[in-house]
């Protein structure tokens, strides 16, 4: 993967271009495990924009290519092809949870998550929801797992949302509150908690 300037960048294109194929579906990155080829000046903002040499890359098509090939392993990402993996900085999470739709049916309620590469994700048991205390303001910083390890964050309109959603349940003796999803419960915080959501 070539690293500097446009012309890096363009190259970069073409070789993820070919890793990715035409198949349906992100590549299978999980089984890629090609040398490090070292770090790229490439940055995922915590508001979701990908910077390429610190400019931001404005094609979302390229951005959605990038994410297709992106993995994680432990704290460290990297884009990957079958013969190549460059490491690249991610301040928060890779990915934003941009849109929520509701599904209500007999089997309960489910929550699809659009995301900012316009992947569409239904939360429940294989892409879960998890809610970290928020230092700074005391509240919750939402996180919806899209796949391989890579997170979503929920946007602070969406986690609104959720909250309107939530209810209490007794979870190990505790009452919490949280929200359900495909029958499976997401604990937010102690029920006693709820009015320092905010």
């Amino acid at each position: 993967m070539a690293k500097e300037g446009q012309s890096g960048l363009e190259a970069l294109t073409g070789t993820l271009s070919r890793a990715a194929g035409r198949g349906k579906g992100p590549p299978p990155v999980e089984r890629w495990n090609p040398p490090f080829c070292g770090d790229l000046d490439m940055r995922i903002a915590a508001d979701g924009t990908w910077f390429y040499l610190k400019t931001p890359i404005g094609r979302p098509a390229l951005v959605k290519l990038f994410a297709s090939v992106l993995k994680r392993e432990g704290d460290k990402y990297f884009l990957v092809t079958p013969v190549e993996k460059c490491g690249i900085q991610v301040d928060d999470a890779p990915f934003l949870a941009v849109e929520l739709a509701i599904d209500e049916s007999s089997a309960g309620r489910v929550l699809n998550f659009r995301t900012n590469v316009d992947d569409w994700v239904a939360c429940g048991p294989s892409h879960a929801l998890r809610f970290e205390p928020e230092p700074k303001t005391g509240g919750l910083k939402p996180y919806l797992h899209v796949r391989r390890d890579l997170w979503a964050k929920v946007t602070r309109a969406l986690f609104f949302d959720l909250v309107e959603l939530g209810e209490e349940r007794e979870v190990a003796g505790q009452a919490m509150f949280g929200v359900t999803s495909m029958g499976t419960f997401f604990p937010m915080a102690p029920a006693d908690q709820v009015r320092d959501f905010a």
